[in-house]
């Protein structure tokens, strides 16, 4: 049969159900609070996926690069002095050149017609001056004569003057006579003097009129030599000795006075052009040492030549080649050109990490002594390099940084390393 259980016991054991439970409770609320409390498990990353490199104290080169192409130094564009139309190419680009080579031929009928007449101009007033020339001589030789003439006359009126004068002294001659005679005399002087004159005349107008002649045959001549190298322009030659490069025009097709025909480059004189970007570009100098990579060896050089404009956010560089070019180097040959900027004697640096301008603070995960755990740390960046970057604060000599992109954990301040 059932025995009723006394009171006391059902409460007891209602007692120990509350305090189990409250137990329970404040165990749960510790390990929450516990577990609240606790960091998160540093993520792991793959030590063969991130690049590191040790702090080191020594000489650092500062230096900038940039892609460019071998441009040649010489090149000349040959443009048409005249209008024609292309009637032959004779060679293609690629060809060596001389400064006669023909390279193509142009046609203008108009152009051979005008130095024809010009020709027959030029002919025509020779022949003029050649006419001037005989007549002015024959008026100075008949004026010559004149005067010779004249001259005789007055030396025989002046020993008839004289004569008569002695035979009118012993009275064999009138006084009327010897009048005539002497008028006679004095007449023919002044006929001389005259004539004389009129010969000086003569001879001080032979250049006047010779020159003016002489000019219309200078200029006919100007007119036909320069219409003459505009015919032989027809023949378009290269001008200098080197490689032809481009044609841009096709036989038939017109052209107008001052249009490109071809490009002439000079390929043993090359140069570098080189596209820095223009954050870079503010501490590149002229006459700074360079060296272009070809692929296929090294060149030196120098920087002569820095563009004053931005273009697509690079700044064009020139830099002249010194020495002998190695094979395969010719124009638009694709380029790695480094410029040297300066030599830091003794520095801190290390490798360039890939998030980090030049003077600014970043923060990069400096490996700790077990290789295993990386911890977050703030560092100071000074002046950069290619490859290398100067650190002015938060490391020391012996560190082992990450230098790749950690974005990826920008949340943590450790990561393992694996």
């Amino acid at each position: 049969m059932d025995i009723q259980r006394p009171a006391s016991v059902a409460r007891a054991r209602r007692n120990r159900r509350i305090i189990w439970a409250l137990v329970g409770v404040v165990a749960i609320s510790a390990v929450t609070v516990a577990l609240a409390r606790l960091k998160p498990a540093a993520p792991t990353v793959d030590r063969a996926t991130v690049w590191t490199d040790t702090v080191k104290r020594g000489p650092m080169v500062r230096n900038v690069r940039g892609l460019g192409t071998l441009v040649p130094e010489e090149i000349r564009w040959i443009p048409a002095e005249t209008a024609g139309r292309v009637e032959r190419i004779r060679i293609r680009p690629g060809a060596q050149v001389t400064p006669d080579t023909i390279v193509l031929e142009l046609s203008n009928p108009s152009e051979a017609q005008a130095l024809t007449e010009l020709v027959g101009q030029q002919r025509g007033a020779e022949a003029e001056l050649t006419t001037l020339r005989a007549r002015i001589e024959n008026e100075l030789v008949s004026q010559q004569a004149t005067v010779v003439a004249a001259d005789s006359e007055f030396r025989q009126a002046t020993l008839q003057a004289t004569a008569d004068a002695a035979l009118a002294k012993e009275g064999l001659k009138s006084s009327i006579e010897t009048q005539l005679s002497a008028m006679r005399a004095e007449a023919l002087r002044s006929r001389v003097d005259s004539e004389q004159k009129r010969l000086a005349q003569m001879k001080g107008s032979v250049d006047a009129q010779l020159a003016v002649q002489q000019a219309a045959v200078e200029r006919t001549h100007t007119q036909v030599v320069l219409k003459r190298s505009q015919v032989d322009a027809l023949k378009v030659r290269a001008g200098i000795a080197g490689v032809l490069q481009l044609v841009p025009v096709e036989v038939g097709q017109q052209v107008a006075p001052g249009t490109n025909l071809a490009r002439v480059a000079n390929p043993s004189r090359l140069k570098a052009e080189l596209k820095i970007p223009e954050t870079q570009a503010k501490d590149v100098q002229i006459g700074l040492v360079a060296s272009i990579d070809t692929r296929n060896g090294l060149i030196a050089g120098h920087v002569t030549r820095i563009d004053p404009a931005v273009q697509g956010g690079t700044v064009t560089v020139d830099v002249s080649l010194e020495g002998e070019l190695p094979r395969g180097a010719r124009p638009d040959l694709s380029v790695d050109g480094t410029i040297e900027l300066e030599r830091l004697a003794n520095v801190l640096y290390t490798g360039r990490p890939a998030l980090g301008q030049e003077n600014s603070v970043i923060t990069l995960f400096r490996i700790g002594p077990d290789g295993v755990t990386a911890d977050r740390v703030k560092v100071t960046l000074g002046r950069t390099a290619v490859n290398t970057v100067e650190i002015r604060d938060g490391l020391k000599e012996g560190d082992l940084v990450v230098l790749s992109d950690t974005s990826a954990w920008d949340a943590s301040d450790r990561i393992r390393l694996k």
